[in-house]
């Protein structure tokens, strides 16, 4: 994905599924996950005290008796389905901060009233997850194969076998059609799609991208480059897989796109440059990862980040690499990015 480093980094905080207190017992009543699921769907049901249907973006149709009540959800989604009035009981993925407060991809999610089941990458306690019963575990997908996003690899089996899980796809499509998906994901929830709160939301969002579209035409010299910080490397995110600048690109904004070579070694998302290398390609924008993961702009000692046009311009934006799929938390995504092009003024 569009990520400051590899999409599979080192996992830490290997969980034991078989050592979890109970679990074998509780496994055994579940069976596997594919036995809950039927085949290709062709999308949802109504939401109700009946059955309920979702066919996800790997096209795979969960079937259950019921709507979903017991939801665990990545971080993220948990956010997205909160702001369209859908309560998840758990969640994973980054949920606080070092300091205990809400980290950015909670939202307006009360992280006091879920079950956190892992805040790092790599970290998902099994033995908990068993615990809240499970009808369902909801996240996103960040590649072609569909892998289910911060669901560890060395537990995925055990996971499965608890509940069947829902994917909404992050990876090469526009953040339009994500939004609509994780809607028609949380109508057939339960959400009031058609409610004032959120169809004030959907016009706000088409308001925000058509200023954002006519202020892109009025300034077409104006670059913006994609950034993200760690220690040692400086990332420069590439166009064409990422949600958001797939779409900023196709409102016509003028965003840096490195070499598909040198997007390799990060899977096609981003290259990666020393910090000496940091003013490889001008621009006069700079939108940088918000993400907890990455080192925030105003933490950056690295000299030749100071140097940068823009930088001592003071056209340094946030962006967020994974947006909450709500309209509502996409809305200032735009918004921001519209204003800066608006009033930047010529750097690079």
């Amino acid at each position: 994905m569009s990520h400051a480093r590899a999409p599979h980094p080192t996992r830490r905080g290997i969980l034991a599924a078989g050592g979890a207190l109970g679990l074998g017992a509780v496994l055994a009543a579940c069976g596997d996950e594919d036995a809950k699921n039927g085949g290709s769907g062709d999308g949802t049901t109504a939401a109700g005290s009946g059955p309920w249907k979702f066919t996800d973006d790997r096209e795979r149709t969960v079937e259950l008796d019921t709507v979903p009540a017991n939801i665990v959800a990545f971080t993220g989604v948990g956010a997205a389905l909160y702001d369209y009035g859908i309560r998840v009981k758990g969640v994973f993925g980054p949920t606080r901060t070092s300091d205990g407060k809400p980290d950015v991809q909670a939202g307006d999610m009360d992280i006091s009233e879920v079950t956190v089941l892992g805040n790092v990458w790599g970290s998902f306690n099994v033995e908990k997850y068993a615990a809240l019963d499970p009808d369902v575990l909801i996240t996103t997908t960040f590649d072609a194969d569909g892998t289910l996003w911060y669901v560890p690899e060395e537990s995925r089996g055990t996971i499965a076998k608890l509940a069947p899980s829902v994917a909404v796809s992050a990876y090469d499509r526009k953040l339009d059609v994500a939004l609509g998906r994780m809607l028609e994901l949380a109508k057939s929830l339960g959400a009031d799609v058609r409610s004032s709160r959120i169809t004030a939301a959907k016009e706000r969002f088409d308001r925000a991208a058509a200023r954002l579209r006519a202020a892109a035409k009025a300034h077409p010299g104006i670059t913006v480059m994609a950034g993200s910080a760690s220690q040692d490397l400086f990332y420069v995110s590439g166009t064409n897989l990422s949600l958001d600048l797939e779409y900023f690109k196709a409102l016509g904004v003028n965003l840096v796109e490195p070499p598909e070579k040198a997007k390799a070694e990060g899977g096609g998302w981003f290259e990666s440059l020393s910090w000496e290398n940091a003013d490889t390609y001008p621009a006069d924008i700079i939108m940088m990862d918000d993400r907890s993961s990455a080192i925030q702009p105003a933490d950056i000692t690295e000299g030749t980040w100071k140097k940068l046009p823009a930088v001592r311009a003071g056209q340094v934006i946030p962006r967020s690499p994974e947006p909450i799929l709500s309209y509502d938390k996409c809305v200032p995504l735009l918004e921001n990015l519209a204003e800066a092009i608006e009033k930047a003024k010529k750097t690079a």
